[in-house]
């Protein structure tokens, strides 16, 4: 069993998910099924194309100064 990275983000009405370290994307009505659907492309890609070693990705945030357009 390996862990994976997740990052979602709210695209209209859909959940888009994305796994950095294999490149997969999958998208679902909830957090719950887009994480579902990417466990399942993630399974079907790594059947064809298995990883050696799995780096995982740092995640942090920034800050950027808002802009004001007069």
């Amino acid at each position: 069993m390996r862990t994976f990275t997740a990052i979602l983000q709210k695209e209209e009405d859909m959940y888009v998910a994305r796994c950095p370290e294999v490149g997969t994307v999958s998208q679902g009505e909830t957090i719950e099924k887009a994480i579902a659907n990417l466990r399942e492309a993630t399974e079907l890609y790594l059947e064809d194309f298995p990883l050696k070693e799995t780096k995982h990705p740092i995640l942090t945030s920034f800050e950027v100064a808002e802009c004001v357009k007069a």
